[in-house]
C-alpha cells in the first residue's frame, strides 16, 4: 500500500446505467476526503448523490475511473476482497436503520463483528456496550429493536456502524425518517463521534439545516460536482444562500415566530 495524504480519493469516476438506452449518473467525478472530515453531499433528486455514495463505499463499481482508500485502489479489488475491505474500513448508516427485529440492540451492534470473524468475543461485546453507552442507550441494550423508538433505533444503527472501528462513516439520509428534535440529537451525536474518534463522516442529505452546519459541502447536479467548499471559508449567510432559502433558518424556531415571518 502506497502512502497517501488522503483517506479517500476518486479519479474521474463515471457511472453509466443501461446498455441500449444509456443514462450517465456520474460524469468524471474527482474528489478527495481527509481523515476526520465531516462533509455533506447535497443536490436535487437524480443528481447522482446516492450513486456516488455507493461507489465511495464500494457497494457499487464505477463504469470508468477509480477509487482509492489510503493509497490502495479499491476498484481493482475482486469481490471477496472488496467485501472484506468494506467490513473493516467503512461504516454505513442508512435512512432506514435495517435492524433485525428479533435481535436485541446489543446483538444488532455486534452483527458486523460476526461477519468479520464468524464469532463473538468478550472484547467485542465490551466494545458494543461502550458504543451503546456512547449513543445514550446504556439502559436499552437488551431491548429488542421493535421495543425502541425510531430515534433509538437510528442510534443503534450508528453504534453498529462504529463497531469495527472504521476510518469513515457513509450516511445516506441518516435523519430522513426522524422528527426535527430527534434529527438534531442524531446530528449532535455524529458530530461528537467525529470529534472524539476522528471518524470521517460523508452524509447525503436533503436536510438543509444540517448540511449548512457541516464542515464541507459538496453540491451535485446532473452527475457532476457543482460546488465543493468548506463552510468555514464563508460567512453563515453565504452558506445559507447557497444551501437553502433564507426562511429555512427558521425551521427549528418557535412555530408562531415562523408563521409571523412568513406571512
Amino acid at each position: 500500500m502506497s502512502e497517501s495524504k488522503y483517506l479517500l480519493e476518486t479519479k474521474s469516476i463515471t457511472k453509466i446505467y443501461g446498455t441500449i438506452i444509456k443514462t450517465k449518473a456520474l460524469n468524471k467525478i474527482d474528489l478527495t476526503f481527509k481523515a476526520g472530515e465531516f462533509a455533506s453531499i447535497i443536490g436535487y433528486s437524480g443528481s447522482g448523490k446516492t450513486t456516488l455514495l455507493n461507489i465511495l463505499g464500494a457497494l457499487d463499481r464505477p463504469t470508468d475511473g477509480s477509487v482509492w482508500f489510503e493509497g490502495t485502489e479499491v476498484t481493482a479489488m475482486k469481490d471477496d476482497a472488496l467485501a472484506t475491505f468494506r467490513n473493516r474500513n467503512i461504516g454505513f448508516i442508512f435512512q432506514f436503520h435495517h435492524l433485525l427485529p428479533e435481535f436485541s440492540a446489543l446483538e444488532n451492534v455486534l452483527i458486523p463483528t460476526w461477519i468479520k470473524s464468524h464469532s463473538s468475543s468478550r472484547k467485542m461485546e465490551g466494545r458494543a456496550k461502550e458504543l451503546l453507552e456512547l449513543v445514550g442507550l446504556k439502559d436499552r441494550m437488551n431491548n429488542k429493536a421493535t421495543d425502541l423508538s425510531g430515534g433509538q433505533q437510528q442510534r443503534v444503527a450508528i453504534a453498529r456502524s462504529l463497531i469495527n472501528e472504521p476510518a469513515m462513516i457513509l450516511a445516506d439520509e441518516p435523519t430522513g425518517n426522524l422528527d426535527s428534535e430527534t434529527t438534531e440529537q442524531v446530528y449532535e451525536l455524529m458530530r461528537e463521534i467525529n470529534a472524539r474518534l476522528n471518524t470521517a463522516f460523508i452524509n447525503v442529505t436533503h436536510n438543509d439545516h444540517l448540511a449548512a452546519k457541516s464542515d464541507r459541502i459538496v453540491e451535485m447536479k446532473d452527475g457532476e460536482i457543482l460546488k465543493d467548499y468548506f463552510t468555514g471559508e464563508r460567512s453563515e449567510d453565504e452558506v445559507w444562500q447557497d444551501v437553502a432559502p433564507k426562511y429555512c433558518r427558521l425551521c427549528y424556531k418557535d412555530s408562531d415566530e415562523v408563521n409571523n415571518q412568513l406571512l
